[in-house]
């Protein structure tokens, strides 16, 4: 569990630890979403987000973000998702925000490569005046947090 912690950082420490990689020539990306309900389709969106750079740096819509931008949500608590996220080989780092967007933490971290799925257009996804290299990666057909809730309500 401390392994899982110790890549669940605030923005400051973050910061500082992403400085010192850089500073070794690693390659940051950095990626955003509520990540609510764990799928296949973020396992490989974040597989793919990893594989262009060294480090990849995923921030996380706290509880009160994900209200007010999905009403009824998040399903897990920012906590668990964070951990869930940490958990993962592909992720680096996990940072908690609590802004509708993640301008400000893409703003003070600096990525080298900012990414979003593949609903996202290029032009729309938050940051891409401040990262050159921002891409969207693939997106995972019939695979979203909001199908998996339907199809359980669906079931009951």
């Amino acid at each position: 569990m401390n392994a899982l912690k110790e890549k669940i950082l605030d923005l400051n420490p973050l910061k500082a630890a992403l400085d010192g990689l850089r500073a070794e020539g690693k390659k940051i990306v950095f990626t955003n979403g509520c990540f609510d309900i764990l799928h296949v389709g973020h396992v490989r969106y974040l597989r793919n987000a990893r594989s262009l750079g060294d480090i990849l740096v995923v921030a996380v819509n706290s509880d009160a973000s994900t209200g007010r931008l999905k009403p009824g949500r998040p399903i897990v608590p920012q906590a668990e998702r964070a951990e869930v996220l940490a958990a993962l080989e592909a992720v680096s780092f996990v940072v908690i925000f609590n802004e509708d967007t993640p301008y400000e933490v893409i703003k003070t971290l600096r990525p080298d490569v900012l990414v979003k799925g593949g609903d996202w257009k290029r032009q729309d996804i938050v940051g891409n005046d401040l990262v050159a290299d921002t891409r969207s990666l693939p997106y995972v057909e019939g695979s979203s947090t909001t199908g998996i809730i339907k199809r359980i309500l669906k079931a009951y």
